[in-house]
């Protein structure tokens, strides 16, 4: 009966968790949602220079400011590639939009911490922009064997 009385009270403190955390999660999803209302594929176009290391870069701060979900990214990338984005830009984009995001910066410091935070968002910048790199890197060799 101590497992039943155990797993009771752990499934009332995460319910509680949850309760607390909703507005956080709301405010942040409800900010990303306006980012995305106000910014269109269009205007994320007119960012990307065609430089592959400018638009890694552009790409990676655009995907971080405007973080979404991965199904939505799909949508997004395909969207930007028949728009003439690069390659580059746009996989810097969605590793960015699904890896980083800025707007819960402030949500993340209050469950994990400021310095692990620090951390994880500098790790994970710098491993968008190497990742996306390689990953075109890699696919334009492959496409030219096959």
């Amino acid at each position: 009966m101590n497992i039943m009385r155990d797993f009771k009270k752990e499934l009332k403190k995460a319910a509680l968790g949850i309760y607390y955390m909703a507005p956080m999660i709301l405010g942040v999803l409800g900010l990303s949602a306006i980012l995305l209302t106000f910014i269109n594929p269009s205007q994320i176009k007119t960012i990307f220079t065609g430089s592959p290391i400018l638009d890694t870069l552009y790409g990676t701060l655009t995907g971080a400011v405007m973080m979404g979900n991965a199904m939505l990214s799909y949508i997004l990338g395909g969207e930007l590639l028949k728009m003439g984005v690069s390659l580059y830009a746009v996989t810097a984009f969605l590793l960015a939009w699904v890896s980083l995001g800025l707007v819960q910066i402030p949500m993340e410091i209050s469950f994990f911490g400021k310095k692990f935070v620090i951390i994880r968002n500098t790790l994970a910048f710098l491993f968008t922009l190497i990742i996306s790199v390689l990953i075109v890197l890699v696919y334009e060799k492959w496409s030219a064997i096959g």
